[in-house]
């Protein structure tokens, strides 16, 4: 049974507008949104609702307009650029929809750059790389350039780079979109364990019916805005 837990993440009023010469895009209209720690979140809705822009928002890889986001307690508008950059590196990991493989980089490489930045040995980097690999079934595949894998493996491989350094806060975009249904299956409830422990969260951002169970609550948007919260059952 879950406990009450602090709030990982905390959105008050949280606006965002892309600005194209003339064109105006208002892609958050007033988000107010909680996230609790050991909490699996998912946010749906249809395309260019503004769930990417939000979850991109809370993991700190943009800045809001107008309000707060809060996440563990800490106030990115607080910070420098290069605070948020160095906290992001230690306690975010997001898995980006387009991946973001460095080519040059076997799946194993790609998968230690989170602890390599952070300072640890390269030895003990890969290492864990290996052993994080095997948890999404690539134990295999280590060796390979993204070039060499199918998009669900290089899907995988985003998955695990975003676990290795046992990030407090994960946030994904569409995780499961390029996976059958068993591998998705078992990536979802691999994030599913990691998120569940404590002062961790994770936010999920996805189309993907398949997985809605998973969530602890799945938050619905449109037009820029929360339209509602359900509270799911989770999966056995």
């Amino acid at each position: 049974m879950q406990v009450a837990h602090e709030l990982a993440v905390s959105c008050r009023g949280v606006t965002k507008t892309y600005v194209s010469g003339s064109t105006r895009t208002e892609a958050l209209r007033g988000i107010d949104l909680d996230v609790l720690s050991s909490e699996l979140l998912m946010l749906v809705g249809p395309s260019g609702c503004g769930k990417t822009t939000l979850i991109s928002v809370i993991a700190g890889i943009l800045d809001q307009d107008a309000g707060t986001s809060i996440v563990f307690g800490r106030d990115f508008k607080s910070m420098s650029q290069r605070q948020k950059t160095a906290w992001r590196g230690a306690h975010v990991g997001f898995v980006f929809q387009a991946f973001n493989l460095l080519p040059a980089l076997n799946a194993r490489e790609n998968v230690a750059v989170p602890l390599l930045i952070l300072g640890t040995p390269r030895r003990e980097a890969l290492e864990r790389a290996q052993a994080v690999l095997a948890d999404v079934g690539l134990s295999d595949r280590g060796g390979s350039l993204p070039a060499e894998l199918s998009g669900g493996q290089q899907q995988r491989v985003a998955i695990a780079r975003a676990l290795v350094h046992s990030p407090r806060l994960i946030v994904c975009d569409e995780p499961t979109s390029s996976l059958d249904a068993e591998t998705g299956k078992t990536v979802i409830e691999l994030l599913k364990e990691t998120a569940v422990a404590p002062n961790r969260a994770l936010v999920i951002v996805t189309h993907d019916s398949r997985i809605f169970s998973y969530a602890d609550r799945v938050a619905r948007m449109d037009d820029g805005r929360i339209t509602r919260i359900e509270t799911q059952r989770t999966a056995p």
